[in-house]
């Protein structure tokens, strides 16, 4: 595995990890590959929306930053699957936080200010509880 460092100096940490998890798809990417190990298949369907150019492109990429592991099977079909190294499992954990405070604000524009910090009893249907149910426990 090689890191790769990008050209140019970073002006702090949030600009060194944006640098790594920019674009639009590679933090769905990383929560894909946080439930478990995928081919590339299955991560484009993980994905809805994402292109094969775009997604291949941004495994090479997290491959190289060393967030993402490749493993190629010497089969026929060749086979090749996709996991989180190390590095990238901890960057999940960074990312917790970050999908949480998503949840909430996406919680606040459905039901205002105080849904996010309710407890979810009496919420009427379509309120808090039913889009927190919706994003699903492992959803960024």
């Amino acid at each position: 595995m090689r890191i790769v460092r990008r050209p140019g100096a970073f002006v702090c940490g949030i600009d060194a990890a944006m640098d790594v998890i920019g674009g639009k798809w590679k933090v769905l990417v990383l929560w894909a590959l946080n439930e478990r190990t995928c081919r590339f298949g299955e991560l484009r369907r993980a994905v809805p929306g994402v292109t094969e150019k775009v997604l291949s492109s941004h495994l090479k990429e997290l491959e190289d930053d060393g967030i993402v592991r490749r493993e190629v099977y010497a089969e026929v079909p060749p086979r090749v699957e996709y996991s989180l190294t190390p590095l990238g499992l901890s960057l999940n954990e960074a990312l917790g936080p970050l999908g949480e405070w998503g949840r909430d604000h996406i919680c606040r524009g459905v039901d205002g200010p105080s849904a996010a910090s309710g407890s979810g009893a009496g919420d009427p249907p379509g309120g808090a509880s039913e889009v927190m149910v919706g994003l699903g426990h492992g959803q960024p």
